[in-house]
C-alpha cells in the first residue's frame, strides 16, 4: 500500500452554487488556501510540537525552546491550526492538545506523526506540484519529476522506504481495527498477508487469535524488517516472514490470502496477475480477503477518491468501485462474494475460486 492525503473538508458545500451562506468566490479562496493546513500539519510534526506539549497548557515559548523554533512564528502557527481543532489555546500563549494534535505525538496508541512526516517529503511535494502533468497524460507525475517509478526510486533511497513503512504502519493500525470489529476470522487456519510489509495486521491478528499461523509475504528487503517487528510484537513462533515479487508468484499453503491496502498501487494488469497468483495457490475452499477502499458512484463524498488522486499522482493505480473490483476478480478466475463496509475509509472484500 502506498500513502494516503487528508481530503478537503467540503462538508459545507451545497450542490454547484457551494455553501449556503458562503458565495462561491470566498469558498474558492478558502479551499484554494485549505492546502496550509496539510503544511502546517506536517511542520509540527517535523518539529515534535505534540510530543513537547504535557498533560497542562504549555506556553508557547516552552515549546519553542523544546523544538528549536521561533516562539513567535509558532504561535502563529498553533493559532491557525487551533482554529481547526488542532491545539487550543486555553490561555494566552498556552497550548494544550486536542483529540487531534494528541494523534501528532508519537507516543499514542494511532499515532499519525509518521504519517504526517511522510507526506510532507519533498519528493511527494513536487509530485503533487506537478499533478497537471498526470491529468494531461494519464501518467505519474512522480516519473516525469523525478525520473524513475516510486518503487525504484524508493529501492535506491532506503531511508524513505523505512519512513514509507513507518507510515503505512500507522494506516495499517487504524484500518486493522476497523476491519477486527467488521470481520470474523476466528475459522482462519493459516493467513498469508500479501505485501505485507512490517507485520503490522498479521501481529493485530495473531495476538487476537490465539490459534491462527501466518506468512508475511513482501519484497526480501523488507523482510529483516517484519520479522523484528513481529519478533517485538510476540508472535513469531507462529508467523513466517517470505521474501518474493507477488508479480511473479505467492506463497502456498494459506487457506486466507489478505492484501490490505496493497491493489490500489497496481493497474489493471498487474492487478490481475497479482490475483490470479493467489487464484493459483488458494485451496478450493479458501478465500482472497482485499482490505481497501471502494470508492461509491456519482457525487457521494468518500476519502477514497481523494486517495485516487495519489495513485494518479504517484503511481499507476486506482482506487476502485465494486463493479470495477468485480471485473478484476472475473478475469482473474475468482468470484466476489460479498463488500462489507467498516468504520474506516476502507472496506473489507471478500472472493473465492470460481
Amino acid at each position: 500500500m502506498t500513502d494516503t492525503i487528508q481530503p478537503l473538508d467540503v462538508s459545507g458545500v451545497t450542490g454547484a452554487g457551494g455553501r449556503g451562506d458562503v458565495p462561491p468566490a470566498v469558498r474558492m479562496y478558502e479551499m484554494l488556501y485549505s492546502s496550509l493546513v496539510s503544511q502546517l500539519l506536517i511542520a509540527v510534526a517535523e518539529l515534535g510540537v505534540a510530543d513537547a506539549v504535557g498533560e497542562a497548557p504549555t506556553h508557547v515559548d516552552d515549546l519553542a525552546k523544546a523544538t528549536d523554533s521561533d516562539p513567535h512564528a509558532l504561535y502563529r502557527a498553533l493559532r491557525a491550526l487551533a482554529s481547526v481543532g488542532v491545539f487550543t489555546e486555553v490561555v494566552p500563549r498556552h497550548f494544550a492538545l486536542t483529540p487531534l494534535a494528541r494523534t501528532l505525538r508519537s507516543d499514542v496508541p494511532g499515532s499519525m506523526r509518521s504519517l504526517a512526516r511522510y507526506v510532507g517529503l519533498p519528493e511527494r511535494q513536487r509530485s503533487f506540484g506537478a499533478l497537471a502533468h498526470s491529468l494531461r497524460t494519464g501518467k505519474p507525475s512522480f516519473d516525469h519529476v523525478h525520473g524513475q517509478d516510486w518503487w525504484s526510486y524508493f529501492a535506491a533511497h532506503p531511508e524513505l522506504a523505512s519512513m514509507f513503512n513507518s507510515a503505512m504502519s500507522s494506516m495499517a493500525r487504524m484500518v486493522n481495527g476497523a476491519t477486527l470489529e467488521s470481520y470474523d476470522l476466528s475459522d482462519v487456519r493459516t493467513l498469508v498477508d500479501v505485501g505485507g510489509g512490517k507485520g503490522t495486521l498479521v501481529a493485530t491478528l495473531l495476538e487476537r487469535y490465539q490459534e491462527m499461523h501466518a506468512v508475511v509475504f513482501d519484497l526480501p528487503r523488507v523482510v529483516p524488517e517484519a520479522a523484528a517487528h513481529l519478533d517485538a510484537a510476540g508472535v513469531s513462533g507462529r508467523v513466517r516472514c517470505v521474501g518474493g515479487n507477488f508479480l511473479e508468484s505467492v506463497p502456498a499453503g494459506g487457506d486466507t490470502y489478505v492484501l490490505s491496502w496493497t491493489i490500489h498501487d497496481w493497474d489493471d494488469e498487474d492487478s490481475v496477475t497479482i490475483l490470479r497468483n493467489i487464484r493459483d495457490v488458494l485451496p478450493p475452499d479458501g478465500r482472497l480477503i482485499i482490505i481497501d477502499e471502494v470508492l461509491p458512484e456519482g457525487d457521494v463524498p468518500h476519502f477514497g477518491k481523494f486517495e485516487d488522486i495519489v495513485m494518479l499522482t504517484l503511481l499507476t493505480g486506482q482506487v476502485r468501485t465494486e463493479a470495477e473490483f468485480i471485473t478484476l476478480f472475473e478475469r482473474a478466475g475468482l468470484r466476489h462474494v460479498e463488500t462489507r463496509p467498516t468504520s474506516s475509509p476502507t472496506s473489507v472484500i471478500v472472493a473465492v475460486r470460481d
